[in-house]
């Protein structure tokens, strides 16, 4: 199937699956993308400057001018919205601007429903490129179950924050459960003795009243910087974080939930064995677990054809539950990959959290192997 009929098709799907096509500018505000795409996206962004110094790059997704135009218009919701069109970001192999499709789901209250169109949606775009489900290795990962097992642990809320951002990230994984088993580091040293010990038996007030106490025999105006609450607060997650350590059967638990990698329609079962071992209970996340999967069945989505693996994420910090991806099989590249960021939309500018998900087709990957 060549690019000239790849684009119809898709346009066809879309408008029967209810998605409104959407424009975007190409060249944009990059503070958004720095301030939530993540690492790996933000190295790949083109940026410039404009007449006026603001910070400007080339589109390099249509997921986050989406959502700003949504915002900025103030349309209804729920609301679908489709694009297809030019992305631009550095690539080792391949040229640096091509076409991506996609939808974006924006507003829909039943997440189950919107996660599993989302799925569903993003495997028929394929399908309507002649690629054939038999080629494919789809996978799917859920960052609300990996926040929940860190909730149910107990680890301090610095602790959690740190090991959530290295989600889909495995080697930097890896080394934060490292540092998380291993003794204490050299974080608090240079920090005085008695700050440290208010800190570690959360003596807020009085702590708060000490380092005041510094402040002022420093001369320091009571308005320099943060205040003595603020720092306070800070010194307090600062010393739990530096002395937070997983004991070996916290961190087997950690390591044989990161393991599972099974059939979606297995997947629960393996999960309440392994939390049950530890006699855990992930709660709603879990029961959302489940939900979506009774949706996908719902949507006709084969779940014996998904593979759910509990450490997958996708290198984009906005994401926040459902991740997935569908590559050809033996490829380590997506054809089609999205997921859902319920934050995204009131870190852009909205007034009140928005529940969102979408997915992103390449188009030049999909032209390759579509027969």
């Amino acid at each position: 199937m060549s690019g000239e009929t790849i684009g119809p098709a898709l346009d066809e799907l879309f408008a029967r699956r209810g998605a409104a096509p959407a424009t975007t500018p190409i060249i944009l505000p990059a503070e958004p993308y720095l301030d939530t795409a993540g690492e790996a996206l933000r190295r790949r962004i083109f940026l410039t400057r404009g007449e006026g110094g603001e910070n400007l790059c080339l589109r390099p997704d249509f997921t986050v001018p989406v959502c700003m135009r949504h915002i900025a218009e103030g349309a209804d919701l729920p609301r679908r919205y489709s694009y297809r069109g030019l992305v631009f970001r550095q690539r080792a192999d391949g040229p640096a601007e091509f076409v991506q499709a996609g939808i974006e789901d924006l507003g829909e209250e039943h997440r189950a429903e919107a996660d599993a169109r989302a799925v569903a949606d993003a495997l028929a775009g394929l399908e309507a490129c002649s690629v054939p489900a038999e080629s494919l290795d789809v996978i799917l990962g859920d960052q609300g179950l990996f926040e929940a097992v860190l909730r149910a642990l107990g680890l301090p809320e610095g602790w959690q924050r740190r090991l959530i951002r290295t989600f889909g990230h495995d080697g930097q994984l890896r080394a934060a459960l490292e540092g998380l088993s291993r003794g204490p580091d050299h974080a608090l040293d240079g920090i005085e003795p008695q700050l440290v010990e208010l800190a570690r038996d959360r003596e807020e007030g009085a702590l708060t009243r000490l380092i005041r106490s510094r402040m002022e025999d420093a001369g320091l105006p009571p308005h320099s910087g943060r205040s003595p609450g603020e720092i306070a607060a800070r010194l307090i997650e600062k010393v739990a974080v530096a002395e937070a350590r997983l004991g070996e059967g916290p961190l087997e638990l950690l390591q044989d939930f990161l393991a599972v990698s099974c059939p979606l329609d297995e997947a629960g079962e393996r999960l309440a064995v392994v939390m049950g071992t530890a006699g855990l209970d992930l709660g709603r996340a879990m029961t959302a677990f489940e939900t979506r999967n009774l949706a996908l069945r719902a949507a006709n989505v084969d779940l014996s054809r998904i593979t759910y693996r509990a450490a997958f994420g996708r290198p984009i910090d906005y994401y926040t539950g459902l991740v997935f991806e569908a590559r050809e099989k033996g490829a380590d590249e997506p054809l089609a990959g999205g997921g859902r960021y319920d934050r995204l939309m009131t870190i852009l500018g909205a007034d009140t959290p928005i529940p969102a998900v979408g997915f992103s087709l390449w188009l030049d990957r999909i032209e390759g192997v579509a027969r």
